[in-house]
């Protein structure tokens, strides 16, 4: 079977937000890159970032306030 991966644009498309804001959160690690060093191209897969989409928190929320867990 093969995987498909999802692009930065499609990453934003899926989670409702334009390809610039992505800049200001912290991504999952991708699950593929491909290219050259100097110019590679990250690719999530759906599950990816549907787990990460849902485990951020909300807008306005005060993560601050959270406490922090060690792992």
């Amino acid at each position: 079977m093969t995987k498909h991966y999802l692009s930065r644009m499609q990453f934003a498309a899926r989670i409702g937000v334009k390809p610039a804001s992505l800049s200001r959160y912290k991504l999952p690690t991708p699950d593929v890159i491909v290219g050259p060093d100097t110019r590679p191209v990250q690719g999530w897969t759906i599950e990816t970032i549907d787990k990460w989409n849902a485990a951020r928190p909300g807008r306005g929320s005060r993560t601050d306030l959270k406490p922090w867990i060690k792992s």
